[in-house]
């Protein structure tokens, strides 16, 4: 059987990391034709092909995703038989890297990761941005896990690992109220005005349910799509806002805000989206054992 060429593997996992043929050609100083007859020349000794093209991104097939899986792996052993040769021990140091949707609670970020903080031996990377910007990273496994308020679902080209691993309950919160004044559930939403998440969010589209069936209607104020600014104009204005409670957990407890009512069956829906690989990181299986009273 003819030997694996790492020197062809090593230029296929450069590009499916980076998703573009012309960026990784760039960062590896060979012209782009060059790139492409050695990644050409990789797929025809493993009789697969190992991209697809859609407009000028390419995507890995399920060959793809399997090569990759191991290209990581054996460029990772790489990496540590330099560390051993050159100073004499293994690192041990381990990677951990986390993306979250833009539009997640950065509290709830800090609640899942916090047992990893004080850890000397390890390493995170977290990042954000829309899920479908982190969905095409996770694909190429750029990601260990993405954390969402929307599930995925799963498909053949898609092969998603999507689970619930909270809830939290929704409140309606705003400035101290004076005393005996307390805030009447749902009498009191028409005579406030309201800083509500944007129409797309599942936490308005369900407050919006709630509020048609009752007969309400409310005056809208402000329409956030993000939490955190969510969370500052309540902090700083007299409006009265619906978010999840983690989110302003800092002001309530500071008394910076008060939480008036917890809306009755609204919650928010934390999911935990990883891909199907090989080997998972032992710190995520670790992260994801936790129950959903401990986050």
């Amino acid at each position: 059987m003819t030997r694996l060429n790492y020197h062809h593997l090593h230029y296929f996992w450069a590009v499916a990391k980076e998703g573009n043929l012309t960026r990784t050609a760039d960062q590896l100083h060979v012209s782009q034709s060059a790139l492409s007859a050695q990644i050409k020349k990789l797929e025809e000794q493993l009789g697969q092909d190992l991209f697809t093209r859609h407009g000028r991104s390419l995507q890995l097939t399920e060959a793809g995703r399997l090569a990759l899986t191991y290209a990581e792996s054996i460029f990772s052993t790489g990496s540590e038989l330099m560390a051993v040769i050159k100073d004499g021990q293994r690192q041990e140091r381990q990677i951990l890297r986390i993306a979250s949707s833009a539009t997640l609670s950065r509290n709830f970020q800090e609640n899942f990761i916090k047992p990893l903080l004080e850890r000397s031996d390890v390493t995170l990377v977290l990042q954000s941005g829309s899920l479908e910007e982190l969905l095409a990273r996770l694909r190429v496994h750029a990601l260990d896990l993405i954390l969402s308020n929307r599930r995925v679902l799963t498909t053949l080209d898609d092969p998603w690992r999507c689970r619930r691993i909270a809830r939290q309950p929704v409140s309606l919160v705003g400035q101290p109220r004076p005393k005996g004044k307390a805030f009447s559930f749902p009498q009191d939403i028409t005579q406030v005005p309201r800083l509500l998440p944007s129409r797309d969010n599942d936490i308005r589209s369900a407050f919006d349910l709630i509020c048609e069936q009752k007969g309400l209607r409310y005056q809208v104020q402000a329409e956030v799509d993000d939490m955190a600014l969510l969370r500052l104009l309540a902090r700083d204005s007299k409006s009265v806002a619906l978010l999840p409670t983690v989110v302003v957990q800092d002001e309530i407890r500071s008394g910076k805000l008060e939480e008036y009512c917890i809306v009755p069956d609204l919650y928010e829906n934390f999911y935990a989206i990883t891909v199907k690989r090989r080997f998972d990181p032992p710190l995520l299986k670790t992260l994801l054992k936790r129950t959903q009273d401990a986050l």
